[in-house]
């Protein structure tokens, strides 16, 4: 039997570890740079939630989100993060529960998310539960000094 529950700051080095692992799976473990001391800042914090979805009392997955809000809508939503189920528990319906869970935080609001173009398996589970899969590019910009505009 799988619960779930909310992540505490006393939770920080269990929720990098799964971050870590889900890295690992993604192969970008370079792009994990926090630290379990900073992990604990946020998970202290009121608008950011993890919950650890449990086995048995070891960690077995998580889902991740901030609270948001939409200018253009004037509502608020949860832009979810992360969702992560480690390697043998797959396909047991951890996932769905935690999305479920996430479904009901989120209180008729908004889940929004990003799913890379190439993980088909992923995209495949969010249309199985019912998610709207929208096409948009991703722009990041690392800024390296205020105002700063490279020329073309």
């Amino acid at each position: 039997m799988v619960s779930i529950r909310r992540a505490t700051a006393a939770d920080a080095a269990t929720v990098h570890g799964l971050m870590c692992e889900l890295a690992e799976y993604q192969n970008q473990e370079s792009a994990i740079t926090v630290s379990v001391d900073r992990m604990r800042e946020f998970l202290a914090r009121p608008e950011i939630t993890y919950l650890l979805a449990e086995r048995g009392g070891r960690a077995v997955g998580y889902v991740s989100w901030f609270e948001r809000a939409s200018l253009w809508s004037g509502t608020d939503y949860l832009a979810l993060d992360d969702l992560f189920v480690r390697d043998g528990e797959r396909g047991q319906g951890t996932g769905e529960r935690l999305m479920l869970a996430a479904s009901e935080a989120a209180k008729g609001r908004v889940v929004r998310w990003e799913v890379a173009a190439a993980n088909v398996a992923a995209q495949r589970f969010y249309r199985r539960i019912g998610a709207t899969l929208i096409s948009k590019t991703i722009c990041r910009w690392q800024t390296t000094e205020p105002g700063a505009i490279r020329e073309s």
